[in-house]
């Protein structure tokens, strides 16, 4: 029979032994298409045959986080394994979870829903996962939950690293902490762009971007790593990270969607540990934990001559896209839309200059006394939190922001959200989604306007209504209410 002996290298790598045959099994098994490969210089010499294999065949290591689909692997074929260490789930009762939790004095207005409760369960048990949690979901709240725990029972002495993609993320993660009831002084340090990467502090909370550069030696203080919004990560700072964290044997992942994102599943599985789902958006909706909202997709159908001449010149996706930001027209009916909405409504962007600055100023000028804000790139992380808590306080303004403040931004007050810029994107689009679906006191419905461009001539579909429909298929995959209404945009349109 053949076996398969597993022992720990670190905690980033196992090492399976094993006949030169399994090897190549196994790395065949481990394997993934690269999106896009055949586009490369090597494969097109036909030196790569576009796979990444994450089974190392000279040096028998995998990513920890996989040896369930290695147990898996070896179910399937009728192998046998044998373990050289210890890879025990850690007892942890609900119970207990439910008792540790009465401890942190959480103020009245915070109480870990069940689905929380049983995530931060499985954490311990598992000591690694990678958690599959819609926006709006709470993961801070549970993050905030297994960060806690770890160290009350490591008694203060366990290092703490949170990684996530943004300022924003970084700012209000700290802030989320301190909501719940934790001092960050002396406890937490917050790292972004220039700020000193040392500290004594027990809990670091850093942008992907501040640290994937720093060497192994750096990351050794670490006991326990978690990456938020995890999907959001070039995939070779991830990986860089999280295979710098050696002796970080509690690592935790949570990413909103797996579809479409920049590093594959498996590798994401791989650094942080096995995908377990925590809810869903649709069942947050059902149980009343999020507003209910309905999607209305607006369809712009351009004038007869615009959408022939459109076609003729078969503009390319780029050339399609600056036309479609930079009209005139378009922009006056966003404009107009936002301004006859109530409530505090987000009309989201994705070209800086050429169309968030330009919708800003068109509503900020015929806004009079309403508030109208602006977030992109350019402002401040500190300046972004204190716009994200005026919306809070505030009932009928409007923020034209960019798509990077749609990400993971907390916002618990808004009734309307407008795509102003087309995306096919799912992570994108569902991100955006989790904006509007906050419950707050003055906010249990909202509405999701979906600006969409029909530029078709005859048969020929332009590209932006072919990612139009895209969206509509997953509005239809994850049960959301929508419907479609055709608006002609006429040459004269004011």
């Amino acid at each position: 029979m053949d076996i398969l002996r597993i022992t720990k290298l670190n905690e980033v790598y196992i090492k399976i032994h094993c006949n030169t045959g399994l090897a190549y099994e196994l790395s065949e098994y481990f394997s993934f298409k690269v999106p896009g490969a055949e586009w490369s210089p090597k494969f097109k010499a036909k030196v790569w045959d576009g796979k990444i294999r994450l089974f190392n065949i000279m040096s028998g290591t995998l990513y920890a986080g996989l040896l369930y689909a290695v147990e898996k692997f070896c179910q399937d074929r009728k192998y046998e394994i044998e373990y050289s260490d210890d890879f025990s789930a850690t007892e942890f009762s609900l119970k207990e979870a439910k008792k540790f939790i009465d401890t942190l004095n959480l103020p009245d207005k915070y109480k870990a829903r069940d689905y929380q409760l049983d995530a931060f369960v499985y954490a311990v048990r598992n000591n690694r996962a990678l958690f599959l949690s819609p926006t709006a979901s709470g993961k801070s709240f549970i993050i905030y939950l297994i960060t806690r725990y770890y160290q009350h029972v490591s008694k203060g002495r366990c290092r703490i690293l949170i990684v996530v993609p943004s300022i924003s993320l970084v700012t209000q993660l700290a802030g989320d902490f301190a909501d719940y009831g934790m001092s960050l002084d002396g406890n937490v340090h917050q790292i972004t762009g220039g700020v000193d990467k040392k500290t004594s502090y027990p809990i670091t909370i850093s942008t992907w971007q501040s640290i994937y550069k720093l060497d192994k030696k750096y990351f050794k203080q670490f006991d326990l790593v978690m990456g938020d919004e995890a999907h959001l990560f070039k995939a070779k700072s991830l990986i860089s990270i999280l295979t710098k964290c050696e002796e970080a044997p509690y690592r935790f992942g949570f990413t909103g969607t797996l579809d479409g994102s920049k590093t594959n599943k498996l590798v994401l599985e791989g650094l942080f540990g096995r995908v377990r789902k925590v809810t869903t958006t649709a069942e947050l909706i059902a149980k009343g934990t999020l507003s209910s909202f309905k999607i209305k997709a607006i369809v712009l159908n351009y004038p007869e001559h615009i959408r022939k001449e459109s076609a003729n010149k078969r503009k390319i996706y780029t050339e399609e896209i600056d036309f479609i930001v930079t009209n005139p027209r378009r922009n006056r009916f966003i404009r107009n839309l936002a301004l006859s909405l109530k409530g505090n409504t987000m009309v989201l962007f994705q070209f800086v200059d050429k169309h968030g600055k330009v919708l800003y100023d068109m509503i900020k000028s015929a806004a009079g006394d309403r508030n109208v804000y602006y977030v992109s790139g350019e402002i401040e992380g500190e300046d972004r939190e204190l716009i994200r808590k005026a919306v809070e306080k505030d009932k009928d303004c409007i923020i034209v922001a960019s798509v990077v403040f749609a990400t993971g931004v907390n916002i618990v007050n808004l009734q309307n959200i407008i795509f102003s810029s087309p995306s096919k994107s799912r992570i994108r689009n569902l991100q955006a989604i989790g904006r509007v679906l906050r419950k707050s006191a003055t906010s249990t419905e909202a509405e999701l306007f979906d600006i969409a461009d029909d530029l078709q001539w005859k048969s020929r579909k332009n590209h932006t209504l072919k990612h139009f429909i895209e969206r509509i298929q997953i509005y239809s995959q994850e049960k959301f209410p929508y419907k479609i209404y055709p608006v002609k945009l006429k040459d004269n349109d004011d």
